[in-house]
């Protein structure tokens, strides 16, 4: 089934090798980004819904992150604060995937 134009050929047959090791391979930045914008919109948008939403003990569980996020707070401040804190995390934990992914991804 080596033959050039045989019906059976995947698309990939047809690329040099340089290219496939470019597709398998992920900008471990980019995952970096994509995972902190996840965490902290995901904090971010948590905290304001809890203080639009009020109540007597606004926010008591999420209020925890403080022990490990100095500063945060379930306030609007604190949900830029507590966006900063998960951004990074998040940042540090798409970075180490994208990175691991490629060690294993070569070729």
């Amino acid at each position: 089934m080596s033959a050039p134009n045989h019906p059976m050929m995947r698309a990939t047959d047809k690329l040099p090798k340089e290219a496939l090791v470019g597709i398998a391979r992920l900008h471990a930045r980019a995952w970096g980004v994509a995972t902190g914008s996840l965490f902290g919109i995901g904090l971010f948008a948590a905290t304001i819904f809890l203080v639009i939403k009020g109540g007597q003990r606004v926010g008591e569980h999420l209020g925890l992150l403080s022990v490990f996020f100095p500063g945060y707070s379930v306030t609007i401040g604190g949900a830029f604060v507590g966006f900063v804190y998960a951004f990074v995390i998040g940042y540090a934990l798409g970075r180490t995937i994208g990175t691991v992914y490629n060690m294993f991804a070569r070729p």
